[in-house]
């Protein structure tokens, strides 16, 4: 595959590791040149794998919970010199613990990353896709969305912020020829739950999570077709999106307390 000014342009952030770095991968595999965000210097090592397969991949090194690090993504990507055709807003952290016992710093900057970073980008860079009157927009959102997520409660509604803002922006978007798309990816092989000090949990503890690989390849299809939103991964991530939904949250609250409290 040879490199052309033909090609679409995405960006992704969180895309050093995990769902995000096989987002990345999926569309170059698929053509895309991609500007790639995290804040860790592994997205230069990430842009450097990618880019071996003819694609142009420009790493930058941000920290998305800051609004500087939003804006100077933003000005990337439109320094490229082509119209961006797809926005993936991946980045996200997780905190695990009592809320009272956790530091607060950990919970705001969870917040900032995972919900401020998210509607700041979107506002910088959806206007550009309504503008050209096409373009695609993916968020990852979770299982975790659809109920309340007792020890990691700010994650949760994070993630239940995130989806409802995808759908609600959707609507919103549905006579422009933008579409957004909400991935809710449930457990899967990443770095997620040794950053989020979740290996203490049955959640974290699974032998069966998803390959990122995987959920990656659901959400960019489910995403090029326009998709309101896709459950990544196992059927059983289904099985308890569906349960989440409809069972009554003073059930399904303590459902989740067993799989995500730290065990003693």
């Amino acid at each position: 595959m040879t490199n052309d000014t033909a090609a679409p342009l995405a960006v992704v952030t969180g895309a050093s590791t995990g769902i995000g770095r096989a987002i990345a991968a999926e569309l170059v595999e698929r053509g895309y040149d991609v500007v790639i965000a995290a804040e860790e210097p592994a997205i230069h090592e990430a842009a450097a794998e990618l880019a071996r397969d003819g694609r142009t991949v420009t790493p930058v090194q941000v920290d998305l919970a800051t609004a500087q690090g939003v804006e100077q993504l933003a000005r990337t990507a439109r320094e490229q010199g082509a119209p961006l055709d797809a926005v993936i807003l991946n980045a996200g952290v997780g905190v695990n613990g009592r809320f009272d016992q956790t530091p607060l710093e950990d919970e705001l900057n969870l917040v900032d990353l995972n919900v401020r970073s998210t509607v700041h980008l979107a506002k910088l860079l959806l206007p550009d896709l309504v503008a050209r009157g096409d373009g695609r927009v993916l968020v990852t959102s979770s299982i975790a969305a659809v109920a309340p997520g007792p020890y990691h409660a700010t994650y949760a509604a994070s993630k239940a912020f995130v989806h409802s803002f995808a759908e609600g922006i959707r609507e919103e978007l549905k006579d422009t020829g933008v579409s957004v798309t909400s991935l809710m990816p449930g457990p899967t092989e990443t770095e997620f739950f040794s950053r989020a000090d979740m290996e203490d949990t049955k959640i974290g503890q699974m032998d069966d999570k998803d390959d990122p690989a995987d959920v990656a390849r659901e959400g960019v299809e489910a995403m090029l077709k326009g998709r309101s939103s896709v459950v990544g991964g196992s059927f059983a991530n289904r099985v308890q999106a569906e349960l989440g939904t409809h069972l009554p949250d003073a059930l399904a609250t303590p459902l989740m307390a067993r799989m995500t409290k730290p065990q003693d």
